[in-house]
């Protein structure tokens, strides 16, 4: 990135829009939104709220034609070995292509409908002979954000024969614990999900289940009616006991925090149905047709990346805040964190040498409404100049005329909060002024249902990778993640058999804290 020339250009430009105030962009009636935002079916992007003018886009666009954006993306759409440090492709843009799946896609997609099918039947028994009613997702990481977020954000949508889901991640066991006090085991199905299926956080709760399951009955075949397996691992799933019936397999090239589209995405489809899975994906794929067809300035997903790369790089910004005016999308922003600071949190390039320049943003956020009544001060009055995406639908949750009437808030406050951070308030009182110049991003979509979700969600996926080629590093590789596990299982080893030799001073007086309290040791 700092070797290409739109770069030079725009750091001898970046001084100049730090200083200039958001506000003043807008100033004499200047239309900015008529320049300055996309629009396509279902989706319309504004970032007329962006420190950007055509000197900016263009160079910004120069810049990704310098680091060759238009060979990455084919790259990636060709399943080619893109993840370089693993060997392998990221190939989740074939788990969506709904017009020529690859065979060995359409045949999960065969397996997981039987499996929905029998389950909405009530043809899915438990070893009484009783039919299934819950469904407890076991899963960490993507395994559980992805069909977390999207089947809390479409439980309206449910399908009536869907069953009740349940999701447990928690390693301390407690919300496993809680959660089958209120199930029976004669009518409970767990689905544990694991690309390995040796995390050690997943099997741990699901042999914490095998045992409430056999603790339960003397049926000797009882696991094989109470847990359904999807890794890209056969053996490591008929291993532990899941029947080969209930095992749904996807593949390397799937990335954990891309995997709600792969067979991972079976609660979803539990829930909506496999035509409402199918919605989902079709949504998806056509963001990814969006992505790899449209001309790069009228491009949503590479405009989004590089106007960050702007803020990020140029203007010095160093959080991005997730804000959708929608409580149906309550775990967006969670989603959005791993799938953002997981792929692009690296200090390395491809070529192994260390970066000269910040990559990705700290990212949070949380419902809007309830985010103005928390963290929003920090924007309004703080010291840090960060960035948000403020997210917004035209038609809200209810049809009728109260309904309405909040939908009509939620808009309000949404359109109010982005212009508040963006001109500010002067005051003689110091305690009341605002400074405004806060940077957004407006997305509007038309509803929340299955197909505007997978829009939106491959959105974020694209801008991920848009970033990662300007930035040059690999985003699909999580090594950090890997070496914590890795630690993780020695000290565990070392709990076991009171071992502290050779573990830092820091570690080894929790350890004996906690030994010494529990008469261990």
């Amino acid at each position: 990135m700092i070797n290409t020339n739109a770069f030079q250009v725009l750091s001898q430009l970046a001084p100049e829009y730090k200083k200039t105030h958001l506000k003043t962009l807008f100033s004499d009636g200047n239309p900015r939104f008529d320049e300055f935002h996309i629009h396509i079916p279902g989706m319309l992007y504004d970032f007329s709220k962006q420190k950007v003018d055509h000197k900016i886009i263009d160079n910004l666009l120069q810049m990704a034609d310098e680091m060759q954006l238009s060979e990455w993306i084919e790259k990636l759409f060709k399943g080619e070995k893109i993840n370089t440090s693993e060997g392998r492709a990221a190939w989740h843009t074939a788990l969506r292509d709904i017009e020529n799946p690859l065979p060995e896609v359409s045949e999960q997609w065969t397996k997981m409908e039987t499996i929905v099918n029998e389950l909405h039947n009530r043809q899915l028994r438990g070893y009484e002979g009783s039919p299934i009613t819950d469904v407890v997702n076991i899963g960490v990481g993507g395994s559980d954000l992805g069909p977390l977020m999207v089947t809390h954000a479409l439980e309206m949508q449910k399908h009536p024969k869907a069953p009740h889901l349940h999701f447990v991640s928690t390693l301390d066991a407690r919300q496993l614990e809680q959660l089958l006090v209120e199930l029976n085991p004669a009518t409970t199905i767990f689905v544990v999900a694991s690309k390995s299926f040796t995390t050690i956080d997943t099997l741990s709760l699901a042999d914490t289940a095998k045992f409430w399951i056999q603790q339960s009955t003397d049926c000797p075949r009882a696991l094989q009616h109470h847990f359904i397996g999807i890794s890209a691992n056969p053996a490591k799933m008929t291993e532990w006991g899941i029947a080969e019936n209930l095992q749904l397999n996807f593949w390397d090239w799937v990335g954990g925090r891309y995997s709600m589209w792969s067979s991972i995405g079976l609660t979803i489809a539990l829930e909506l149905g496999m035509e409402g899975f199918k919605s989902l994906l079709a949504g998806a794929y056509a963001m990814d047709t969006h992505f790899r067809t449209a001309p790069f300035k009228e491009n949503i997903p590479v405009m989004v990346g590089l106007i960050g790369v702007w803020n990020t790089n140029f203007l010095d910004l160093s959080g991005q805040a997730i804000l959708p005016y929608d409580s149906r999308l309550k775990y967006f922003a969670s989603y959005l964190e791993q799938l953002e600071m997981e792929s692009n949190g690296k200090h390395v390039r491809r070529n192994g040498e260390k970066t000269s320049y910040r990559t990705c943003p700290i990212l949070w956020g949380e419902v809007g409404p309830n985010a103005q009544h928390a963290f929003y001060q920090l924007l309004h009055q703080g010291t840090e100049r960060v960035m948000a995406d403020f997210i917004l639908f035209i038609h809200g949750q209810t049809k009728n005329e109260r309904g309405q009437f909040h939908h009509n808030l939620n808009i309000a406050n949404c359109l109010a909060q982005s212009r508040a951070m963006m001109v500010g308030q002067d005051s003689e009182d110091p305690n009341k002024v605002y400074p405004g110049d806060q940077v957004s991003n407006t997305i509007l979509l038309n509803e929340v249902d299955a197909y505007q979700l997978g829009m939106l969600v491959a959105l974020y996926e694209h801008k991920v990778f848009v970033q990662s080629v300007m930035w040059d590093i690999n985003p699909f590789d999580q090594w950090g993640v890997e070496l914590g596990k890795k630690i993780a299982l020695d000290i565990l080893n070392r709990i076991q058999t009171c071992d502290s030799e050779g573990l830092d001073s820091s570690t080894v007086g929790i350890l004996k804290t906690i030994w010494k309290d529990n008469n261990e040791c």
